[in-house]
């Protein structure tokens, strides 16, 4: 049934107008923004199939990282790229990240450390170092995303991994890897920067 046949005290818009936005659920929300449903579904509807995809979404990327924090050591790169691919390939301004480790490379946390641009994130050495204390990290695992898609590491990003990596190496804490994540994920130590 399509929105406009509802009783005008049950719609989205106007129980907006009457009673706020906090009156209105997630689904009604989005069905607002959304303005239109789709042949045989309200816009109410869609926004709830949205909501369910979203949820899914979130619940595989939950899923990934329990297994890499249960699994045991993270002793297999891969389990780690399909992660943080999951985890962090649409956000549309680029993060910088960490992966903290135990001395036996179990998962300790994951951290997104700093916010930038759609070109850039600006990564304070300083704040790295107070985290991997923080969390008594033996290791870490870098990681941010390009927001083009274009995993490639730029020389920006080879600079701040050498950085990071000697800076953290007078701590005791060695840097396993940089991963820069697009639409698939490229990681610095295969290409002989760490």
């Amino acid at each position: 049934m399509a929105i406009t046949d509802w009783p005008e005290g049950e719609r989205p818009r106007e129980r907006l107008l009457e009673h706020g936005a906090e009156a209105l659920s997630d689904a009604e929300l989005l069905a607002i923004f959304l303005r239109t449903g789709v042949k045989g579904k309200s816009a109410v509807d869609l926004a709830r199939d949205l909501l369910k995809l979203q949820a899914c979404l979130e619940m595989s990327r939950r899923f990934l990282f329990k297994g890499i924090e249960r699994d045991g050591p993270l002793s297999n790169p891969n389990d780690a790229k399909q992660y943080l691919l999951m985890r962090m390939r649409d956000y549309t301004k680029e993060v910088f990240a960490c992966l903290f480790l135990d001395t036996k490379n179990f998962v300790i946390e994951f951290e997104e450390l700093f916010t930038g641009t759609l070109h850039s994130a600006e990564v304070h050495p300083r704040e790295v170092i107070k985290q991997a204390l923080k969390y008594n990290a033996h290791a870490i695992i870098l990681v941010h995303n390009h927001p083009s898609g274009d995993s490639t590491p730029s020389q920006a990003d080879i600079e701040i991994t050498h950085t990071l990596r000697d800076a953290l190496l007078l701590m005791d804490v060695k840097v396993l890897d940089h991963l820069v994540v697009g639409n698939d994920v490229t990681s610095l130590a295969e290409m002989g920067h760490i």
